[in-house]
């Protein structure tokens, strides 16, 4: 019995070891067939030491058949289990094998006779049945008790395992590096810090972290921290590391996250140089420049040597134009010449930035003549005429600049600019394609424009415009038919900034585009709220006129704030015809195509009235405030009144009477059968608020006043008189 055991355990063990040297069938055949030997090997063995007083005899037949079906189905779940290792596969083994070891002993047991015979003597050496059976049974519970620690060990074996597999997979999924660390040592690393790394896994695994980082790691923990982690190939790789805690495997361990943070530096390097360097051009930006001069101000107050620092304002001339007239694309083309132009001519230790927009600064530091300043002045405006000429197509505008010294025209950063803002603001006024040096002569005022002209091109981002309305009746009935949009500055130290101040400025520097832009969309936007749908008038200025894009503006205006296009009506002055009468014709045309009202303003104070009443397809004629001023005391004034209304009339156009400032006034008009009337008289401008009862709107208007703006007293809505129907 003993030799039938270490012959089951040995044949058994080595099937098993067999079936699992290579997941093939062939080894999966040897290593049931051997398995089979031991179940034989156990059963027959054990048969050879049974005696009993009698003949054994033995049917070889079913011998064969026992070890054939013993090999065989132990064969089979050798098979089953390794092919595809699973709960069901182990189980379906299990069975299969328990079917070969009953199998074999059945069919064994059946191959055995047994023939009484009295002369057999059984050896003294015989274990009585009683020991027999108690060996038995300790064998069976010894076997029992073997089989439940192995599988608890196994089941153990199993959670852990499977822990392991559980955590590989997310570590795995992770987009970052993940390291599983016993003190310093790696135990185990997912795939994304192998392809960090460049390093294969099982090389991570063992490794130190200092073998990856470098520097001490004694001093990291949950709070981010940033290294360097050395690549495969040698090279530095700047992550972010982070550690946690955990209990891995039934122990405490830390996990350390590996982030790569190269995106994060090339992205913070870019915003760095974005901050100081101009995107377009390349050119040092305003906050560079406004660094730099006063490092170099700063340099000359302590070494005090004698030398002067010049200060060179560059704006172009006409810049706007090109804009409008080739699109923002050559404009910016243009920009980029002129960064090149200009530092071509600087030498070791000038600098160039672009403030924004058109407008340029050169910091020249130690100068020992004043006259080097101008010198370089020349320079760039002898290269930007040069590059004009060698231009195929269109080359650079000119420019004008501007020159004031430190310390001779200022005693600090703020003063050298504004004074060399000052002598530029000459510079354009005297002709422009030159250079002037600040003077102490030069007026405040002109300062002043010049800084006005700088605000203006930056109050409708600051929103520091807004809108009043006047209203416009029927002088007959006194019925409300219209507003005109008047807009208004108001100005965050100056106050409320008259339109005959400001409007001239915005003129002569190309603001006036924006902000007639503006007061276009605020005007529609807010008589597209109103229940009553009377007219609102907006003016426009030359440069919108010739504005190519103007039509388009005035019918995505229209499309976006929902007005109907019969209830805008846009103002022209005489004076904006002429600028270029075929391109007014065609642009008016394509607003008359939307459906737009035009109305002539001012008429009688420009040129050629009467040839452009006849060329254009006006729909009102607007007379000018000064023909009305005492109408009705004047009889020259009132005849010129007179003929305008009768060549209305003759026109069949509808006339508008601006300025109606006294009861006289409106009843002449009145008398002479003068349509409409607008002015002091008639109502003030004011909040379209003020108004609500008339457009039936009082929600706050678009385009009108902040609300501590609105505290303010407005001059109030005086009603027209009622006057006897004509």
């Amino acid at each position: 019995s003993v030799l039938s055991l270490a012959a089951s355990v040995t044949l058994t063990a080595a099937g098993m070891w067999i079936a699992t040297l290579r997941n093939e069938f062939d080894y999966h055949l040897v290593g049931g067939a051997v398995l089979g030997g031991g179940i034989a090997a156990m059963h027959y063995i054990g048969m050879a030491a049974f005696e009993v007083q009698g003949r054994i005899e033995w049917n070889l037949l079913l011998v064969a058949v026992s070890l054939l079906a013993g090999v065989t189905l132990a064969a089979l779940a050798l098979r089953v289990v390794q092919r595809r290792p699973s709960l069901k596969a182990t189980s379906g083994g299990a069975v299969l094998l328990t079917l070969a070891i009953c199998t074999l002993h059945f069919i064994g047991m059946g191959a055995v006779s047994i023939f009484p015979d009295p002369s057999i003597v059984i050896s003294e050496y015989t274990i009585e049945p009683t020991s027999q059976a108690f060996a038995a049974a300790a064998a069976t519970l010894v076997i029992l008790v073997l089989s439940a620690s192995a599988l608890w060990i196994d089941l153990r074996f199993r959670r852990q395992k499977l822990e392991v597999d559980r955590m590989h997979g997310l570590a795995n999924a992770a987009v970052e590096g993940l390291i599983v660390c016993d003190g310093h040592r790696i135990i185990s690393a997912n795939d994304s810090m192998a392809t960090l790394t460049g390093i294969a896994t099982a090389t991570l695994n063992g490794m130190q972290l200092g073998d990856l980082f470098g520097s001490d790691m004694s001093g990291f923990g949950e709070q981010p921290q940033e290294a360097e982690l050395s690549g495969r190939d040698g090279t530095s790789i700047p992550v972010e590391l982070i550690a946690r805690s955990i209990d891995y495997c039934g122990k405490p361990h830390n996990v350390v996250a590996v982030r790569d943070i190269r995106e994060r530096k090339k992205a913070e390097q870019e915003i760095l140089r974005l901050a100081h360097f101009d995107p377009l051009t390349g050119l040092a930006n305003r906050r560079s420049f406004s660094g730099r001069l006063e490092t170099e101000i700063a340099a000359m107050g302590r070494t005090r040597k004698g030398g002067q620092l010049a200060l060179l304002l560059l704006d172009l001339d006409r810049f706007k134009e090109v804009n409008d007239l080739y699109g923002h694309g050559a404009g910016d083309a243009m920009l980029q010449k002129v960064a090149h132009c200009v530092t071509g001519i600087l030498r070791q230790g000038q600098m160039v930035a672009r403030l924004g927009g058109d407008e340029f600064a050169i910091i020249a530091p130690n100068l020992t003549d004043p006259l080097e300043a101008g010198r370089i002045a020349n320079a760039v405006l002898t290269a930007m005429r040069e590059e004009n000429r060698l231009s195929v197509g269109g080359g650079l505008v000119s420019a004008s600049i501007g020159i004031a010294l430190y310390p001779s025209d200022a005693e600090n950063q703020a003063s050298l600019i504004s004074h060399a803002d000052t002598a530029l603001y000459r510079a354009k006024t005297e002709g422009k394609d030159t250079y002037r040096y600040f003077e102490a002569s030069m007026g405040a005022e002109a300062r002043d424009k010049r800084v006005m002209e700088h605000e203006l091109r930056q109050a409708v981002a600051r929103q520091e415009f807004y809108l009043v309305y006047q209203p416009q009746k029927e002088i007959s009935s006194g019925k409300m038919v219209g507003f005109e949009a008047l807009v208004r500055w108001r100005h965050p130290t100056r106050g409320d900034v008259s339109p005959s101040i400001f409007i001239p400025v915005a003129e002569d520097s190309g603001a006036i585009g924006q902000i007639g832009e503006w007061v276009l969309t605020a005007a529609c936007e807010e008589a597209a709220r109103w229940e009553n749908p009377l007219t609102v008038a907006v003016n426009v200025s030359a440069v919108q006129l010739h504005n190519t894009n103007f039509s388009r503006k005035v019918h995505e205006t229209l499309l976006n704030s929902g007005l109907a296009p019969g209830r805008l009506e846009l103002e022209i002055t005489e004076t904006a015809l002429v600028k270029d009468m075929p391109r007014a014709l065609a642009t008016l045309r394509q607003v008359k195509a939307l459906g737009v009202r035009v109305a002539m303003d001012d008429f009688g104070t420009g040129y050629s009235s009467l040839s452009n009443l006849r060329a254009f397809p006006f729909d009102k004629i607007k007379i000018d405030g000064s023909f009305i001023k005492s109408v009705d005391k004047n009889g020259q004034v009132a005849a010129i009144v007179r003929a305008v209304l009768g060549l209305g009339r003759g026109l069949g156009l509808p006339v508008l009477a601006e300025g109606v400032e006294t009861l006289g006034e409106l009843k002449f008009l009145d008398a002479e059968a003068c349509e409409i009337g607008q002015g002091y008289y008639i109502g003030k401008p004011a909040l379209i608020e003020e108004f609500g009862d008339l457009t039936g709107v009082v929600a706050p208007a678009v385009g009108s006043k902040p609300a501590s703006l609105r505290d303010r007293s407005v001059l109030a809505f005086a009603p027209a008189p009622a006057l006897a129907t004509r």
